[in-house]
């Protein structure tokens, strides 16, 4: 079953005057855009004959990276190392067309146009194993940048509410002190996973976030990030939008990365691939912090899916990647799920990793919402993590509206750019204390549960804790 697809369809739907995408009916099919193809996932055997050593890591991370471990006192080791060029040249000499890569899990994803060209490729000495994990459809639904439209917001002067339509979600969490001492995100860098930031580059209410960089790891790529979906669009102003007396999100003074990892056209587990290349993308560059509103369980094509058995933080390779975060000193929020009410109800993957903050949704009562998806992990770990807002939670369309949509997918951001703000006050912690911090001030630390996680966080609390 797909995530982010029934996230937009249901769950997501904007509740007041959404804008639809209006050039293209929603409908109107075109041929898929990479024409015949299949997606494989090779693992290789080892890294052996890499010119990399672990000793100049300045060759392969940014000085930022690097400085980020020396600050928790993480040291490089193998899985940094980048994947053998040899083999990547055997493997393109054979017919595979690289499409992306993990070193983390030393594995590379390939695009191929017929079963020969696999065969050959899992019969190469440096392949240890092979999958496949896309088949392209016939057709797909065209889709076009959304119109913008005039908004006719205006600025919210009863109380002084510089945080405008936006202040419920920030209050929840207890986020407005660590803004009034200062702390707004500055020098910190989030990286956001999601399937398109629609007009982000166009719509005024971002014309003061700062992004830094864009990155589209889907295959085929898109001629351009901000046309795609505008569930990112949604997703980031929760955090980047500072608009004061109309809307100022969780961490509007924070760098942003936006990272295209979600195909909007169908859903497979290539999509997993993406989002670990993701990932590491997002490490050699240096962000401190990722925000992915994004799950998986079932896929498309009979190309097999998840069971509840695999949600251990290790089966699924999103999972394993996301697990893998803390120990290069960055934090993952990631949204529960939207299957609460529906069959799945679990968490997805990669909601499952281990030392993450897995984020569930409340109303505005803080009362857990049907949608949200429930927990433990298949290895008995508590999920989700913590709760924030997901209920009618103020954002920006990709039609350039302020406006309130459903989802965990916004919980998690609203969340995420708190954690920024709160490590930008304790620069001095790693990855796994603040995460410890933030667990331990939300309201049901003593007492979690498989619904509400810990509960809700206290930033302000926790930063006094970590003083």
């Amino acid at each position: 079953m797909r995530n982010l697809k029934i996230l937009l369809l249901l769950f997501c739907t904007v509740l007041f005057s959404y804008e639809p995408a209006l050039s293209k009916g929603v409908n109107e099919k075109i041929a898929y855009p990479g024409g015949t193809l299949h997606l494989i996932r090779l693992q290789l055997k080892d890294k052996s004959d890499t010119p990399y050593k672990i000793s100049e890591p300045e060759k392969f991370l940014s000085m930022k990276a690097i400085e980020r471990r020396r600050r928790q006192h993480i040291g490089i080791d193998s899985t940094d190392l980048p994947i053998s060029p040899k083999y990547l040249q055997e493997i393109q000499l054979n017919g595979g067309k690289i499409v992306c890569q993990s070193k983390w899990n030393n594995t590379v994803l390939v695009a191929i146009k017929n079963v020969e060209e696999e065969q050959r490729l899992r019969e190469l000495p440096c392949i240890k194993g092979a999958v496949r994990v896309f088949s392209s459809p016939d057709s797909v639904n065209a889709s076009s940048r959304n119109k913008l439209i005039k908004d006719t917001i205006k600025p919210d002067s009863s109380e002084h509410n510089v945080y405008g339509i936006a202040k419920l979600q920030i209050e929840m969490l207890n986020g407005i002190p660590l803004h009034k001492a200062g702390y707004k995100g500055k020098g910190m860098t989030i990286a956001v996973f999601d399937g398109g930031f629609m007009n982000v580059d166009s719509i005024p209410a971002f014309r003061n976030v700062n992004i830094i960089a864009t990155r589209d790891f889907v295959y085929p790529p898109s001629n351009c990030i901000y046309e795609e979906l505008d569930h990112g669009t949604e997703v980031l102003s929760t955090m980047a939008i500072n608009e004061p007396d109309i809307f100022i999100g969780t961490a509007p003074e924070a760098d942003y990365i936006l990272i295209r990892t979600e195909d909007g056209r169908t859903e497979s587990m290539a999509e997993e691939d993406f989002w670990s290349a993701a990932a590491e993308y997002a490490d050699s560059i240096g962000a401190d912090v990722i925000n992915s509103s994004l799950g998986y369980h079932g896929f498309d094509k009979d190309l097999g899916s998840h069971q509840y058995r695999d949600l251990d933080g290790r089966q699924a390779i999103c999972s394993r990647s996301a697990s893998m975060l803390a120990s290069k000193g960055m934090i993952l929020t990631n949204s529960a799920g939207n299957e609460g009410n529906n069959t799945w109800k679990k968490i997805n993957c990669p909601s499952d990793a281990s030392d993450i903050l897995t984020v569930g949704a409340l109303t505005a009562k803080r009362i857990n919402t049907l949608f949200s998806s429930v927990g433990p992990s298949a290895d008995g770990r508590v999920k989700p993590d913590v709760m924030s807002l997901g209920a009618h939670a103020a954002v920006i369309s990709g039609a350039g509206k302020h406006t309130y949509a459903n989802g965990t997918s916004f919980a998690s951001p609203i969340t995420c750019g708190m954690v920024a703000c709160l490590w930008q006050a304790l620069p001095q912690k790693t990855a796994l204390e603040i995460m410890d911090l933030i667990r331990s001030s939300s309201d049901r630390f003593d007492y979690p549960d498989n619904v509400f996680g810990y509960g809700i966080p206290d930033f302000w609390k926790a930063l006094q804790l970590g003083r």
